[in-house]
């Protein structure tokens, strides 16, 4: 059996964001499953002595420019929060008490909160947000509020994290293809014509 494509992601992630919208689809086209993981670019930033796009002189106003233009262009509706770049530990822990319990629902998760975020532009940090938008798909707020609380889902995230940059993930989103990486949404089709070929 495949191995599953590795979608690894930060819920302040504009491409990311724009990733999610594509990510399912070109692996089911190719009999692939996705494993979301979100991680948190804070981290890698600071192994890597790097910043958020919109804290780099030059490149933030062209950034702000590409994220509505990327957008567009895949039809997807797009609004920064005001907040951004925001923290994502909330959303990444709520996701991953739920890959625990249901992956799929844990991904709904992340494809609504992602949407909360850049599809409408709201703010999406802290419990109360994380336990509202998790609300939205059938799960008791008191459950989520209490789960964010947890130091076994506290731990998890952390695991996670740090298997993220144990394997070299150092961007958001950053795709790997059994073994393979991919960073940046704009290396979509790479992945495409990885999964078709084999490499290359």
């Amino acid at each position: 059996m495949p191995q599953p494509v590795e979608f690894w992601f930060d819920f302040s992630s504009p491409y990311g964001y724009l990733a999610a919208q594509r990510i399912d689809a070109i692996a089911a086209r190719h009999g692939r499953d996705v494993a979301w993981k979100p991680f948190l670019l804070g981290v890698a930033f600071k192994i890597a002595g790097t910043a958020p796009l919109l804290d780099v002189p030059l490149k933030g106003a062209y950034s702000k420019h590409d994220f509505a233009r990327s957008a567009r262009l895949l039809g997807v509706s797009f609004k920064l929060p005001a907040s951004f770049p925001f923290s994502g530990v909330a959303a990444s822990r709520a996701f991953y008490w739920l890959d625990g319990r249901d992956p799929a629902l844990a991904v709904r998760f992340a494809k609504a909160a992602y949407h909360e975020a850049f599809g409408e532009g709201r703010d999406i940090v802290g419990a109360e947000r994380v336990a509202a938008i998790a609300e939205t798909l059938g799960i008791a707020r008191a459950d989520t509020l209490a789960a964010l609380n947890d130091p076994a889902v506290k731990e998890r995230l952390k695991r996670e994290v740090d298997a993220g940059i144990a394997k070299g993930v150092f961007g958001s989103p950053y795709i790997i293809v059994d073994g393979e990486p991919f960073w940046g949404s704009d290396r979509l089709d790479q992945v495409d014509r990885w999964l078709a070929t084999g490499g290359w």
